[in-house]
C-alpha cells in the first residue's frame, strides 16, 4: 500500500485522492497548491505515489512510469484501503487520466483531473478519450486553453460526455500557466482552478 500525505481535517464528509502525473512526485508546489487549498475549505485530501515514483524517492535515480495495469492497480488498492464511497479521485495529468479509466468502476462519488492529457504531445489526431464518451461519474477538468496535450479547440472538438465539466484556465499550459503577455498569473489560473473544484465538491456534497 502506498504512503499517504494527508491535510485536512479527517472528520470531512468527502476524501479528495489526488495522484501525481508522470514526471515530478506528489509534492510539487501545484500539488501542494492543490491539496492545501482544498484543505483550508475544509476538505480531507490525500496524495499518494505510484511504485516507480516511490521508488525514486528511495534511490533518487529517474525512471519511466509502471506500464498502465500496474498504475490501475495502485489506484484500486488506494481506494480499498480509503473507502470509495466517499471519495473524488484525480490529479495531475497521468494521475487523473488513470483515475478516470476506473472511475465508475469502483462508482466513487467524483473525479477531479487538473491538467488531462486528452493526447500525447503533437498526436491530435489520436485523442485516448474513448473511455470519457460514456463516463458516468461527475467529472471536472481544469485545463489550460493552450495545453500541448489539449489544448480548448482540440477538446471542444472532442465527444465527450455530459458528466464531464471543462474549466478552462485562459492562455494556461499543462500547469495552468499563462504567457506574461496575456496580463495574467499562474497564481491567477490556479486560484480560479481551485475555486472551480470548491464549487464542484459542493454540489457532491
Amino acid at each position: 500500500m502506498p504512503d499517504f500525505i494527508h491535510n485536512g481535517p479527517s472528520s470531512a464528509p468527502l476524501t479528495i485522492v489526488l495522484a501525481h502525473g508522470a514526471g515530478a512526485p506528489m509534492d510539487t508546489p501545484f500539488m501542494n497548491f492543490f491539496a492545501e487549498g482544498l484543505a483550508a475549505r475544509g476538505h480531507r485530501v490525500a496524495r499518494f505515489e505510484f511504485p516507480y515514483m516511490a521508488t525514486r524517492r528511495e534511490n533518487g535515480k529517474r525512471r519511466p512510469p509502471d506500464r498502465q495495469p500496474v498504475l490501475l492497480e495502485t489506484w484500486r488498492a488506494v481506494i480499498a484501503d480509503l473507502g470509495a464511497s466517499r471519495l473524488v479521485i484525480g490529479g495531475k495529468s497521468m494521475g487523473g487520466r488513470m483515475a478516470s479509466l476506473i472511475a465508475d468502476e469502483k462508482k466513487v462519488k467524483g473525479l477531479i483531473c487538473l491538467g488531462y492529457p486528452f493526447y500525447g504531445a503533437g498526436r491530435k489526431d489520436k485523442p485516448r478519450t474513448s473511455h470519457l464518451v460514456a463516463l458516468k461519474t461527475p467529472t471536472l477538468i481544469c485545463q489550460g486553453t493552450r495545453d500541448p496535450l489539449g489544448d480548448c479547440e482540440a477538446v471542444s472538438a472532442l465527444a465527450l460526455s455530459p458528466a464531464i465539466h471543462v474549466h478552462w484556465a485562459e492562455d494556461g499550459d499543462h500547469d495552468l500557466k499563462p504567457r506574461k503577455a496575456s496580463g495574467l498569473t499562474q497564481d491567477q489560473n490556479l486560484t480560479a482552478a481551485l475555486d472551480a473544484a470548491a464549487t464542484f465538491l459542493a454540489v457532491l456534497g
